[in-house]
């Protein structure tokens, strides 16, 4: 047990001084391996559960199938549809697009609060449309960027974009100007200028934010992919979930949800570690 912890837990130097270590701290790493190990077991028992409700209840007629589906007609369905490959081509496009936008939000986004930041005059006079921007419901501007820009892969992107382009530049905006002015002017002490203060102290201090905003574009993005693809694709779940819907092929609707769920749990869990390595070396530092 104590092992395991060191290995996937603790950091190597805390790993080479585990000799020193108390009882009382073996015995507090020991209890927080078990709370571990609880939360994970209870997580696996609540979704077996579901699964087998959900199933009983379709079994039973308790739960209609043809609406509802059931876990074996969903796994039929996916098996079914990865023999022709047409699964993988459909995760693939609702992937690609979303990971092209969700890079495209964070380079727009770090580029339009450093412009912010950096002049005032600017920051004032667009914040009230940056605002305004970020309440718009953005499913509304979907047929006219159809209209716009035809139904492509421009039209998805712009659409998953714009959906988490604005929030990601205030929040990163307020994380600029809320930045220590005391380490600010020790910068400009020794002549440091808007460059240094950028790569020295806000970019460095804002990396918590930085990635907290990752967490939220990528779901955002995803979001925006799909509405984007329920418009304007002929490929990807999102176009599954709408063809489904109107030929009643349930099964393949659930399925892309199912799918969509996955994703995103995973997306959530690189940008976790991400954050954990990046805490991890501020620690260090």
């Amino acid at each position: 047990m104590k092992q395991f912890f060191q290995k996937h837990f603790l950091p190597p130097e805390d790993a080479r001084d585990r000799e020193r270590w108390s009882p009382a701290q073996r015995a507090y790493l020991e209890r927080e391996l078990l709370h571990r190990r609880q939360v994970t077991i209870l997580r696996a028992m609540i979704f077996i559960l579901f699964l087998a409700l959900w199933e009983l209840g379709a079994a039973t007629g308790a739960v209609d199938d043809f609406i509802f589906s059931s876990p074996s007609r969903i796994v039929r369905c996916f098996l079914s549809m990865t023999e022709s490959g047409a699964i993988f081509f459909h995760t693939g496009v609702t992937l690609y697009e979303t990971l092209l936008s969700f890079f495209l939000t964070i380079f727009f986004s770090l580029l339009l609060s450093i412009l912010l930041w950096s002049s005032p005059m600017v920051s004032r006079i667009l914040e009230p449309y940056l605002v305004m921007l970020n309440s718009l419901p953005k499913s509304a501007m979907a047929p006219l960027l159809i209209v716009w820009l035809g139904a492509n892969l421009k039209t998805i992107v712009v659409a998953a974009v714009s959906v988490a382009v604005f929030g990601s530049v205030m929040t990163l905006y307020t994380s600029f100007s809320q930045t220590d002015q005391e380490l600010i002017k020790l910068i400009r002490s020794f002549g440091g200028g808007k460059r240094e203060i950028l790569l020295k102290i806000l970019l460095p201090a804002s990396v918590p934010v930085i990635i907290s905003s990752m967490k939220v574009s990528l779901g955002l993005c995803l979001v925006g992919v799909i509405i984007g693809e329920f418009l304007a694709a002929d490929s990807g779940l999102g176009y599954l979930i709408i063809y489904g819907q109107q030929t009643f092929a349930m099964d393949e609707v659930v399925m892309s949800i199912v799918i969509l769920c996955l994703i995103s749990a995973l997306f959530y869990k690189g940008i976790s570690l991400l954050e954990q390595r990046a805490n991890l070396s501020r620690s260090r530092g």
